[in-house]
């Protein structure tokens, strides 16, 4: 042993460089895996769901793309979804039903079943989990609906002074009147935002997404920028960082750091609770005044290049990162 100790210096170590560029490939054999797998996936789906609907399959070696004079294969140019084509119908629960058909989420279709506000072909139904068929009329209040075929994302960077709701009985501004010529489907937001406070917001007619992001078993993370109305103090500070309780339970952030070096008085907070109003009671609790709340990233989903205001569909990219749900924007459970 000693001996092999003593002739270690001279066993040739791999440079700096060459250690670092093997990390940068094993991290792009990573990448390069994992977008395989995602585009096998969605490959299987649009297989199944041609077969239901009676359609030939190609083979996979008709969608190679094809090879110019040189040899080399021409990419597909990349293609911003409006929308998503949804699976047929064949059977789904009553609440999906609903939640499909652009009312409100699956859990919200809940409510409405308990309340006998849905009947299935003239018939008041209490259960959530009816199935329903292609050829079943199903009513909310008496209205017909009909679930959408086609799915659409919207991401929204909410200004102040807007509700975040379908519609509202007092007839002040709602996110909805800021994204009424993005599509003829009925969206609705996902979660919500107080009035006063701004940034990212998604709006859908895919039930099955919003509850899947809604749901606190995915502890979804929040990124916010919020402005007091003086310096956060170190002692404040560190009280935030380690949990406070308020009066609805305790509750602590993901992260907290100082926004800005310059002004002590903005702060940056992330966060997983669902709470109604969560941040601003954390503040109010430690005697701030929240001037200014912003959500700058939502489910890995920013507003970069999205003016105050204006909303864009979701590319093939983030719609994918939300249906797998990645561990880059969910909480770890470790």
């Amino acid at each position: 042993m000693q001996r092999t100790d003593n002739f270690q210096k001279f066993v040739k170590q791999p440079k700096a460089g060459a250690v670092k560029e093997k990390l940068r490939q094993e991290k792009r054999k990573e990448k390069k895996e994992r977008a395989a797998a995602i585009e096998e996936h969605y490959a299987r789906k649009r297989e199944q769901r041609l077969a239901q609907q009676g359609q030939p399959v190609k083979p996979k070696s008709a969608e190679k793309p094809a090879q110019d004079k040189k040899g080399t294969r021409q990419e597909k140019a990349s293609v911003t979804p409006v929308s998503k084509e949804a699976k047929p119908l064949e059977s789904m629960p009553l609440n999906k039903y609903i939640a499909h058909s652009g009312i409100c989420s699956r859990r919200d279709a809940i409510e409405l079943i308990k309340n006998q506000k849905v009947t299935v072909n003239d018939k008041l139904i209490s259960e959530p989990g009816v199935k329903i068929l292609d050829h079943d009329v199903v009513k909310v209040e008496g209205k017909k609906i009909t679930p959408s075929r086609n799915n659409v994302y919207i991401l929204l960077n909410k200004p102040k002074d807007y509700i975040t709701t379908a519609e509202d009985p007092q007839g002040r501004r709602t996110v909805l009147d800021l994204v009424k010529h993005a599509t003829t489907e009925r969206v609705y937001p996902v979660g919500r935002l107080d009035r006063n406070t701004s940034g990212v917001l998604l709006l859908t007619n895919d039930g099955e997404l919003a509850q899947k992001l809604s749901h606190p078993k995915h502890e979804v993370k929040k990124v916010y920028e919020v402005r007091l109305d003086r310096v956060l103090t170190k002692g404040d500070f560190d009280k935030l960082a380690g949990g406070i309780t308020l009066e609805d339970g305790f509750v602590a952030p993901d992260a907290i750091a100082y926004a800005d070096a310059n002004d002590k008085s903005i702060i940056g907070i992330e966060i997983h609770s669902g709470r109604n109003r969560i941040v601003r009671r954390m503040f109010e609790h430690l005697k701030y005044d929240v001037k200014g709340l912003d959500r700058v990233m939502y489910a890995g989903l920013t507003k970069k290049n999205v003016q105050r205001g204006k909303w864009r569909f979701l590319s093939e990219k983030e719609l994918r990162i939300l249906k797998f749900m990645n561990q880059s924007f969910v909480k770890s459970k470790d």
